[in-house]
């Protein structure tokens, strides 16, 4: 077990079995060696029975010292002064012999016990000290408090030999409630409860049981579980504080979406329908004159202006699926050399300003995907590239199959992206230092980067080779699980 347990110092004169049966033992044996050689070597046996006396005390602790030395005391003149065995104790030398024969048991059984206590100590403390570091572990993982408290009653269970532990707690008003039992049904057995202590003040309570005729909770026991006691105080306090912490950041982060979306609402919605009223509203007046040119013209900013406020409005409610975990493709086996025509087919209005090229190969396998959600990443891609691309620049679409997946790449131009911001730009709102005048929401990448993660892929930017960006993903052929 790696906590402690009662100790007995084996420096204290306790009588066992068997430090009695080596007390008893190790005299007879000594006497066995010497009575032959007594009565010509006298101060052999002397020797013999003074090594009795220390390995009685050395292996069975004092008491057993002593009941050898008393031992010796009493059989060395016998066996050295009359072979007869006829019993003798008057002698000023066979008793300075017996009171140093005593006085060596006593001295080394001390010794021996006090080297047993602290090694025994050393290694109780270094058993609790592992023990502590193991529970540290366990408990400051940054868990939520309900699974802290989990984790901290089932790793007691085993060290402590519990059959049961139950720990409450009260936090933030929150009450937690935690209970782990050994796979076996017993009887209760010794019981101790433990306070929860944060300070000064009480959160809780620890109760520890033992099965039925398990040992009682020793004063370490108690000590220990104390001890871990205020190591899950911590944790809990620590978790709590964490989860007040992620509540905070996602309250920041929920308000600064708001902000956002208020700022994307005011001013990326009405534009377009500043500009939808003002060509309606002069087609509507009889006093103005609008030769044909000048109505198609007007008819096509209108039109123009309604698909721009519906991309916006389907952004919005897609980063609305995407947060609400909503965004689910629905696959099928596609060509993306074909996805990609269509997509570049219906966007060639809005590129007009622009060189396409597009660089698409007819070998390409299919692949496992979405072709509605793949084409608004296109979509999305091809129109900032329109967005933020000089008039007259190239831009340029390739298709390629890369390591089991299709790799799609858009360049253009345009200023590019700092390297800092290449992460932060698929960000919900984000919009880059680069081209801070450049109209937009700053939905499309988040939207895109959501897409083709839902597909399993993944997406990225690069600096063109000529300056410009790169914006590139790569889906893989076959659908990957989740």
């Amino acid at each position: 077990m790696v906590v402690s347990e009662e100790h007995e110092a084996e420096g204290t004169a306790k009588f066992t079995l068997r430090g009695t049966v080596i007390g008893l033992i190790t005299p007879a044996i000594a006497t066995a060696i010497a009575f032959p050689l007594a009565p010509a070597r006298p101060e052999i046996s002397i020797a013999l029975f003074m090594l009795a006396v220390v390995i009685a005390a050395v292996a069975g602790g004092l008491g057993a010292g002593l009941i050898a030395g008393i031992l010796a005391s009493t059989i060395r003149p016998l066996v050295v002064e009359d072979p007869q065995l006829t019993f003798r104790f008057d002698d000023v030398e066979d008793v300075a012999t017996g009171v140093v024969f005593l006085s060596v048991a006593l001295i080394v059984g001390l010794l021996v016990g006090q080297a047993s206590e602290d090694r025994a100590r050393a290694s109780r403390r270094e058993r609790e000290a592992r023990f502590l570091g193991t529970l540290s572990s366990t408990l400051h993982t940054g868990e939520v408090p309900d699974r802290v408290l989990d984790e901290f009653a089932e790793v007691l269970l085993e060290p402590f030999a519990l059959s049961k532990v139950e720990v409450e707690a009260s936090l933030d008003g929150t009450e937690l409630r935690a209970v782990s039992r050994t796979d076996g049904e017993s009887s209760p057995g010794p019981r101790t409860t433990v306070p929860l202590l944060a300070g000064e003040a009480s959160i809780g309570r620890l109760v520890a049981e033992r099965p039925d005729g398990g040992r009682p909770f020793s004063r370490d026991d108690q000590l220990l579980l104390e001890a871990a006691a205020r190591q899950a105080t911590a944790a809990l306090d620590r978790a709590r504080l964490d989860a007040r912490a992620r509540i905070a950041q996602l309250d920041a982060e929920t308000n600064q979406l708001r902000a956002a979306m208020f700022s994307s609402v005011t001013h990326d919605l009405r534009t377009p329908l500043a500009s939808i009223k003002a060509g309606v509203t002069s087609l509507l007046d009889a006093a103005v004159h609008h030769d044909p040119e000048q109505e198609r013209d007007l008819l096509t900013t209108i039109l123009e202006e309604t698909d721009r406020l519906n991309r916006l409005v389907g952004n919005l409610l897609d980063l609305a699926r995407i947060r609400a975990g909503a965004l689910t493709p629905t696959r099928q086996q596609a060509a993306m050399d074909e996805i990609v025509e269509v997509v570049l087919a219906r966007m060639r209005p809005r590129l007009v300003h622009h060189t396409v090229a597009a660089d698409l190969p007819s070998d390409l396998p299919d692949v496992s995907v979405d072709p509605v959600q793949l084409d608004q990443v296109l979509t999305n891609l091809l129109e900032n590239a329109g967005r933020h691309a000089p008039e007259g620049s190239e831009i340029r679409v390739s298709v390629q199959w890369i390591r089991d997946a299709v790799q799609v790449r858009i360049a253009d131009q345009g200023p590019g992206i700092p390297l800092d911001e290449r992460e932060r730009v698929f960000e919900a709102f984000y919009r880059g230092s680069s081209s801070p005048e450049t109209p937009g929401s700053g939905l499309g990448l988040a939207i895109s980067k959501a897409v083709v993660v839902a597909h399993g892929g993944r997406i990225w930017i690069e600096g063109g080779p000529d300056g410009g960006c790169v914006v590139a993903f790569e889906i893989p052929r076959e659908e990957v699980a989740p």
